[in-house]
């Protein structure tokens, strides 16, 4: 029942169109206690993302049912303390991952994807596969190489699995670090030529994909126009524009420069 010990907001109608935090209100000096306990709610889910483990089997099951060939990868983090603690071992494949690789490797692809846990799997488990499956669609004559499932993932780890995959591209689709309203936004990052070593500035990235952000479809669109403009231009990052037409506000924002992890 509707409490009337709190006077409504007069911005209280404008929340039907953002999840942002705005029009609280207030119960004397502190926020009203349906705001506390939604925030406290969001941080918890937030944490909850960061540490909930990878579903491999649920991953590779979606990819066999899309037809997609796939293997599973990790780096060198040993697990999620170790993850979280040391970002440089995310960025490197163990050994027994590194031999697979190798052995999966046929001849050089035009693109090869990774799907990554990154700081949520809940992203990767629920919106990469959709968006690959897409993206496939509008690269109908491109070579892609088997489909990359990584556990204790940071964004340049793709780089030895494009390398060893021998890829002219790879791809990342991995976790975003959580937000208070978004515990499960996918990054998408763009690297053309990979090898260990790159930096940010050589990746273009889309971010926020999400039903609630970028559509699965807009993703798919703007990666299929990177994918031929770094093919066309021979790089990625930074000397790679976004210019695949006129964007609204909320699609430009969703393309920005990558941030470090």
């Amino acid at each position: 029942m509707p409490s009337n010990l709190a006077p409504p907001h007069p911005w209280q109608r404008l929340r039907q169109f953002t999840s942002a935090r705005i029009a609280l209100g207030r119960a004397g000096h502190s926020q009203p206690t349906d705001a506390v306990l939604a925030f406290g709610l969001a941080h918890a889910q937030a944490r909850d993302a960061v540490h909930q483990p990878l579903s491999c089997e649920a991953v590779e099951a979606a990819l066999d049912e899309a037809g997609f060939a796939n293997l599973r990868v990790h780096s060198a983090a040993a697990d999620r303390a170790q993850y979280l603690r040391r970002p440089d071992l995310g960025r490197r494949l163990d050994g027994d991952s590194r031999e697979r690789l190798r052995q999966a490797a046929g001849e050089p692809c035009d693109v090869a994807f990774v799907i990554a846990d990154g700081l949520s799997s809940q992203a990767a488990q629920r919106h990469a596969v959709p968006v690959l499956s897409l993206v496939r669609e509008r690269l109908p004559d491109w070579r892609i190489g088997p489909v990359a499932i990584a556990e204790q993932s940071r964004v340049a780890l793709g780089d030895e699995i494009g390398e060893l995959l021998r890829a002219r591209q790879v791809v990342m689709l991995i976790g975003e670090r959580p937000g208070l309203s978004s515990p499960d936004s996918l990054g998408i990052y763009l690297t053309y030529d990979p090898h260990p070593g790159r930096t940010d500035a050589q990746r273009n990235c889309i971010s926020n994909v999400r039903p609630e952000g970028l559509s699965y479809q807009q993703a798919a669109d703007r990666l299929a126009w990177l994918l031929r403009g770094a093919l066309a231009l021979g790089c990625s990052g930074v000397r790679l524009k976004e210019d695949s037409g006129d964007l609204g506000q909320n699609e430009a924002a969703a393309l920005r420069s990558p941030a470090p992890d």
